[in-house]
């Protein structure tokens, strides 16, 4: 007879959670609930906060857009269909959607477009480049209400920096003979000028990420092939910077069309502006029928998910290629 060993009768034994012929035991109801559980405490916060600041909203915005509210915002039950028929049968609604439609394009094309050439500054070796990195983040770290009055001040018709400044050059005459802000094409390019200037910082340094995240070997490869700089930057750097160009366009999409303080305040808290874009008639909407401006919110989410979901479309989030 062969004796066992106390190392085979040690390998020959059941090891936690299975039998002696080598077969897992079946695990208990409460074990496989608390290993499903085991994430919940990770994930739960994040849960709860997107619940109630992104899921509850949206969901109380739509209940409210087919309620009846009267002017001192008590709700009156089902109104249907009747908030957005008012909506759509504003006569200046047209406009106030033409209005958004050039404030977004204008202003997130003119964003990606100088922070695109800001950020292959900052790429470079120069001189004092960190000092000029540090300020450009200072009209991002500012409060956009407090930007947007700051260039109201300076575009005052008497002593404003600009004007001042219009006037030495000869641009402007003589002080109060022109007032910017009161004139509606004026007003609406300056107002498009601070939202640029408020949304480059950002943009530069996202933009900047993806072209440091660039090999230089790819460079060296496209010099070796005898690319020209051109050539090198249309076929090797967009290319390689197109996923930080997306998200960055993204954002800026969402938010300049859902910029509110920089028209508001420019204006004087004027609401009622023919410059007004749709946050603005929202607003304006909410001060005599409340119902009206919820359904006018609706509106705005919807195209807020046909801009993600064209975005989704255009990076290809879903397809093995890239």
């Amino acid at each position: 007879m062969t004796q066992t060993t106390h190392a085979d009768a040690l390998e020959s034994a059941p090891g936690p959670g299975r039998s002696r012929r080598g077969q897992r035991r079946p695990e208990s109801p409460l074990r496989r609930l608390a290993r499903a559980l085991g994430p919940v405490p990770w994930v739960a916060p994040a849960t709860v906060l997107i619940l109630f600041v992104v899921i509850w909203p949206v969901i109380a915005m739509f209940q409210t857009s087919g309620q009846s509210f009267d002017s001192m915002g008590f709700n009156h039950g089902s109104a249907g269909w009747k908030n957005f028929t008012r909506l759509f049968d504003e006569p200046v609604l047209g406009g106030v959607l033409i209005r958004t439609v050039v404030w977004v394009v204008v202003v997130v094309a003119l964003t990606m477009l100088v922070s695109l050439g800001v950020a292959q500054l900052f790429n470079k070796q120069f001189p004092g480049r960190r000092v000029a990195r540090w300020a450009l983040i200072a009209p991002w770290a500012a409060s956009v209400v407090m930007t947007a009055i700051a260039f109201r001040w300076m575009l005052d018709p008497n002593n404003g920096a600009i004007t001042v400044i219009a006037h030495d050059l000869g641009i402007v005459k003589q002080y109060n003979a022109t007032n910017w802000l009161s004139e509606q094409v004026p007003a609406f390019c300056w107002e498009m000028f601070v939202a640029v200037f408020v949304s480059v910082p950002f943009t530069t340094y996202a933009l900047l990420a993806g072209l440091q995240g660039i090999p230089s070997e790819v460079y060296e490869a496209a010099k070796l092939d005898g690319a020209s700089v051109f050539r090198t930057y249309w076929s090797v750097t967009l290319p390689l910077l197109r996923p930080a160009l997306m998200v960055a366009m993204l954002i800026n999409v969402m938010n300049v069309f859902n910029s509110f303080p920089i028209i508001y305040e420019m204006n004087g808290g004027n609401a009622n502006s023919a410059d007004a874009t749709s946050t603005i008639f929202m607003y304006t909407t909410s001060q005599s029928s409340i119902g009206e401006a919820a359904a006018m919110s609706v509106v705005n989410f919807g195209f807020i998910i046909v801009i993600v979901l064209l975005f989704l479309r255009a990076s290809k989030w879903n397809s093995a290629e890239d």
